[in-house]
């Protein structure tokens, strides 16, 4: 392969990415990233206030992204974005399923033990985090299935290799999107097609809105007793930041990766391969 046809892997021109949770601080950089590669991105999210500064961050590239309403829990709702969708783009070529996230009532503390986390809490994370997944990849999976062709990218976490102290509701939903994601690559490339890839990234730690709180001190921004341990058992020695993510996520996105499915990457500064010692 020479240099041209190595550099046209990563040419999306003319391809439509939808990414669900696309304004949260992962899938926003993502949604960035495919823009600068030159594809068409929906950007499909329940909450559409950070959109203009996406949109604003992507200059000239904006004119090639779309802010669609879409709610990842309620099949009806990412119906109808599909029908949206497909006034601006005839065809999509892939989904990343960024949608997800925890909260601090499905968290233990020292105040709050595992005994009396809320049912609801918890089947609002798992619900977020799983049938978030799930749910797009039936719908807008059934539209890359009619064509024979196209790709799917979860976003797992490393708490699902390794179940983290205190998020226990988290981990068990990120586990179970690992497994689903195997599952459909299986699916779908025996039932459909073998040009149909599903894969997943399993983000090591990063700062985020959902995770803030349990990282540093709201008070004075310093590293909380998890932060620090968590660097501690970092080779790297830092939190990532959204850009790491994006090399395989454009690489499992692109050609590239075409004999890759089913597969989980881990992007997190060597957290999974170091066991403390």
């Amino acid at each position: 392969m020479n240099l041209d046809e190595l550099r046209a892997q990563y040419d999306f021109s003319g391809k439509t990415i939808v990414i669900t949770g696309a304004t949260g601080v992962l899938g926003g950089e993502i949604a960035c990233a495919l823009v600068g590669c030159g594809a068409n991105v929906v950007m499909l999210d329940r909450n559409l206030d950070p959109a203009k500064g996406l949109l604003d961050l992507m200059g000239p590239g904006a004119a090639r992204a779309v802010v669609v309403n879409g709610n990842v829990l309620d099949v009806g709702s990412l119906e109808r974005a599909v029908e949206e969708i497909r006034g601006h783009f005839p065809v999509i070529d892939g989904l990343v399923n960024a949608a997800g996230g925890n909260r601090p009532d499905a968290t233990t503390s020292p105040d709050r033990a595992f005994f009396d986390l809320p049912p609801d809490a918890l089947r609002w994370v798992v619900d977020l985090n799983l049938l978030g997944t799930i749910l797009p990849s039936q719908v807008f999976g059934r539209w890359l299935a009619v064509r024979g062709e196209g790709v799917i990218l979860n976003l797992t976490s490393m708490a699902a290799m390794r179940p983290l102290t205190r998020v226990c509701g988290y981990a068990a939903a990120k586990a179970a999107v690992s497994n689903f994601t195997e599952w459909l690559a299986v699916h779908l490339a025996q039932e459909y097609s073998p040009r149909l890839r599903v894969n997943a990234v399993a983000p090591g730690f990063f700062l985020t809105r959902q995770n803030r709180f349990l990282l540093t001190d709201e008070a004075t921004g310093e590293l909380t007793d998890r932060g620090r341990a968590i660097i501690a058992h970092t080779p790297m020695g830092r939190f990532g930041t959204p850009e790491d993510l994006l090399g395989a996520v454009l690489w499992l996105l692109s050609p590239a990766s075409a004999f890759v499915t089913g597969v989980v990457v881990p992007v997190d500064g060597g957290f999974a391969a170091f066991s403390g010692v």
